[in-house]
C-alpha cells in the first residue's frame, strides 16, 4: 500500500498523533519583518487619511558590535529635542520613539516663507530585537549633535573566557 504523504500514512495506520512542522530560522526573515512593518504603516496611513509625508519619517539607524561584542545602536535624529525621545528596552527589544516637529509658519523657514520643504517631520518608532546576551541593567544612552547612541553591553557570563588546563 502506497501513501501520498505522512499524514495519509498516519491516518491509514490509525495513528492519531499530531504532526509538527519544523521551520528553519532565517536571519533574512528579520530584515523582511522591517519591510513588512514599513508597508503596514504606509497602508495604515493611506487609509486613515493622514498625510503620508508627515507620518512616514523613519530615521536611519546603524547597529553594530564592538570588539568586546557590545551592541551599539546609532540613530540620526537631527532637529529632535532630547525631551522628545523615549528609549525603552524590554524582553530583548530596544524601542526608540519620538517626534520632530515642523517649523511654525513664518519662523525658521516655516511653511509660510518656504520655497521648498523636503525634511520629514512627525512621530517615529523604531524597534529592534537584540540577542539574549545583552545586559539590560547596563544599557546606556547618550545624545549629542543630533545623534542618539545606545550602548547595550554584553552580559559577563556570555563573554568568551580562556580556561587554563590544569
Amino acid at each position: 500500500m502506497e501513501f501520498g504523504s505522512p499524514t495519509e500514512k498516519a491516518r491509514a495506520l490509525g495513528e492519531d498523533k499530531k504532526l509538527m512542522t519544523l521551520t528553519r530560522w532565517s536571519p533574512v526573515r528579520d530584515f523582511a519583518a522591517v519591510e513588512v512593518d514599513l508597508l503596514n504603516r504606509m497602508l495604515e496611513t493611506a487609509f486613515s487619511g493622514e498625510a503620508l509625508a508627515e507620518s512616514a519619517w523613519m530615521p536611519p539607524v546603524d547597529i553594530y558590535e564592538t570588539a568586546e561584542k557590545d551592541v551599539i545602536v546609532k540613530i540620526d535624529l537631527p532637529g529632535v529635542k532630547r525631551d522628545d525621545i523615549k528609549v525603552t528596552f524590554e524582553n530583548q527589544v530596544l524601542s526608540i520613539e519620538g517626534q520632530r516637529l515642523a517649523s511654525p509658519a513664518g519662523v525658521d523657514g516655516g511653511p509660510e516663507s518656504a520655497h521648498r520643504l523636503e525634511r520629514s517631520h512627525g512621530s517615529f518608532r523604531r524597534s529592534f530585537t537584540l540577542p539574549a546576551t545583552v545586559d539590560a541593567a547596563r544599557v546606556d544612552a547618550s545624545y549629542l549633535d543630533g545623534v542618539l547612541v545606545v550602548k547595550l553591553p554584553r552580559r559577563e557570563e556570555s563573554r568568551p573566557r580562556t580556561i587554563a588546563i590544569g
